[in-house]
């Protein structure tokens, strides 16, 4: 028996939205499955902002799998859509791809060097990965395979006979302009929105084949030059013989629909014949369906045709990106969630889309907010663990840190992640010593294996590797800066003494932290454990000058990594060797 469909948490998007899809359900489709869907076109590198398109209905999904309910989770891989142009900046790809344009994603060969049989297949790859990383469960289903093993044939003849009902319809939008789409070509990355395409590029699609014989809702792939630069020129619904001719490449044939299994519906009819078809009741859509004439708005009457309902479901807005150095391996001048996976754990991903409600904008950083995203995220999980933390976030949390069906694996000690990157930064890949410095962080408490703060270190040092510039790295002086220690005035000489004479008291990183920040209290004649607001403004004055100067003489630069953590990782020996001792 399911369990009663009520939502715990009033202040949270996904419960109440799962609260709407079983009422809608039971009221479509009673005892039957709750079905979700998705869609991805792999056009070309599946992006962030694509990314919330699966998103959005997983998490729906999971919330009633929750409750006890059966649920499918359909992905529709578009990869029957044509090719229509050839991505910018993809490794192994140049303009001869461009002779391709108008065939079906999956005859159009993958880039040079890639393992995979076609060009749907390489981009369908890493995304595959990624959502088993990020644990979505999901039913993919390839709209090549539905189309060419003929498993849509009744809906493609139905359409051809109701073809004056559908192009009705579409009528009524035809004449209505289309607002200027988005340019983000020149656009940077750490600016550019990420939106969704929306679907098989039906921005750049027709409504279908209209020529001296009518209207028709279906789209032949060519069968000499497998483009789709074709035109219905006849069409007999009694015996479903089809005459299309291509302009591409002059070939024409006859054939009938009943045998004939290269070609699809085109978007605008595709896509509300699939609601019809699978029996969606939840699906979001990308804000461009906002629209006059987009594909949700027109799908939405065209599915009565087809005997279905419009699925309900929400807007989703952009995913914005802030900053990336330079992009990764994945290039086409976008990231993609694997990029992401590279530099942040599975969880902290999922939690960027839990805790905004779709039709809010969020960013996902690459550059040093990743910093304070940690931060933020390791916060919430001590209120959790201790119940401080309100009802939206707790929920929030739960969604990002596992399933319905699992737990995602998670880093055994999480150690504040800008520590692991400066840890990262400073050791340039040499694990014994990054121990050594992690060991030391928690005397009482050593790490026995990297293995503990993993794969949040791995992360870390990944983010430092790509996404830090070379140089904002840090390289410790080899030797000491004499010319500087020999200028420093008594005072500047007296704060250095100081540090050094309470190195090894204080060697932990709460202990040097507390040492660092009193040095210039106690030349003051303060208690080194004196508060802020014990002390007058300029102390802090003299804590950034005392800062500048450590960082000069180990760093050569006036800012690095959080200076206890710079300290135990140049190593006591070597500390008191650059500070002149």
């Amino acid at each position: 028996m399911p369990i009663v469909a009520q939502s715990t948490e009033t202040t949270d998007w996904v419960s109440r939205f799962a609260d709407e899809v079983i009422e809608e359900s039971e009221r479509r489709a009673p005892g039957k499955p709750v079905v979700v869907a998705s869609g991805l076109s792999p056009s070309g590198p599946i992006h962030l902002g694509n990314l919330r398109e699966v998103m959005t209905p997983h998490l729906v999904a999971d919330e009633i799998r929750r409750r006890g309910y059966t649920v499918r989770h359909v992905l529709s891989w578009d990869d029957y859509d044509r090719y229509r142009k050839v991505p910018f900046g993809v490794p192994g790809v140049d303009e001869s791809w461009g002779e391709h344009i108008g065939k079906p994603l999956t005859s159009v060969p993958a880039p040079k060097g890639s393992p995979y049989p076609n060009w749907a297949e390489h981009f369908k790859a890493a995304m595959i990965e990624s959502l088993a990383e990020l644990g979505v469960e999901y039913d993919g289903i390839s709209q090549t395979e539905q189309y060419t093993s003929g498993v849509y044939r009744e809906q493609i003849l139905f359409a051809m006979k109701h073809r004056g009902e559908i192009d009705a319809v579409l009528a009524q939008y035809r004449t209505k302009p289309k607002p200027a789409a988005k340019k983000q070509q020149n656009k940077p990355v750490d600016e550019a929105e990420l939106e969704a395409e929306e679907g098989s590029g039906a921005a750049a699609e027709d409504d279908g084949s209209s020529g001296s014989a009518g209207y028709f809702p279906y789209k032949p792939y060519c069968g000499r030059c497998d483009k789709d630069f074709t035109t219905v020129t006849a069409y007999d619904d009694d015996t479903t013989e089809m005459t299309y001719s291509c302009s591409a490449c002059g070939f024409s044939e006859t054939v009938r629909l009943t045998e004939f299994n290269r070609g699809k519906l085109v978007w605008k009819v595709d896509w509300p014949m699939r609601w019809a078809y699978e029996g969606v009741v939840f699906e979001p859509s990308g804000v461009d369906h906002s629209s006059p004439g987009s594909s949700f708005q027109v799908g939405g009457q065209i599915v009565g045709i087809f005997g279905g309902k419009q699925p309900i479901g929400p807007m989703y807005a952009f995913v914005g990106i802030s900053g990336m150095a330079k992009m990764s391996s994945s290039k086409g001048g976008v990231p993609t969630p694997a990029d992401a996976l590279q530099i942040m754990e599975p969880q902290l991903l999922r939690w960027l889309y839990a805790r905004r409600r779709p039709n809010q904008s969020f960013k996902i950083a690459f550059d040093q907010e990743i910093q304070r995203l940690y931060d933020e995220w390791d916060k919430l999980a001590g209120k959790v663990a201790d119940g401080s933390a309100l009802p939206a976030d707790v929920a929030a949390y739960t969604r990002a840190v596992g399933t319905a069906a699992r737990e995602l694996p998670r880093t055994p000690r999480p150690l504040p992640y800008r520590t692991l990157a400066s840890v990262a930064d400073i050791t340039a890949g040499h694990q014994d010593q990054a121990l050594r410095i992690l060991s030391d962080l928690d005397p009482a408490n050593p790490l026995g294996s990297l293995d503990e703060v993993r794969p949040r270190y791995d992360r870390a040092e990944s983010w430092i590797n790509t996404q830090v510039p070379a140089e904002q790295r840090t390289i410790v002086r080899d030797e000491p800066d004499v010319e500087l220690l020999k200028s420093l005035d008594e005072q500047a000489q007296q704060s250095l003494r100081l540090l050094l004479d309470g190195l090894e008291e204080h060697w932990s990183l709460d202990g040097l932290t507390h040492h660092v920040y009193g040095v210039p209290k106690v030349q003051a004649g303060f208690p080194a454990d004196a508060t802020p607001k014990e002390l007058p403004p300029e102390i802090k004055t003299a804590q950034r000058s005392f800062f500048a100067l450590l960082y000069h003489l180990l760093v050569g630069r006036d800012t690095g990594p959080r200076l206890p953590t710079l300290l135990l990782a140049v190593g006591q020996d070597r500390v008191r060797k650059l500070l002149g001792e």
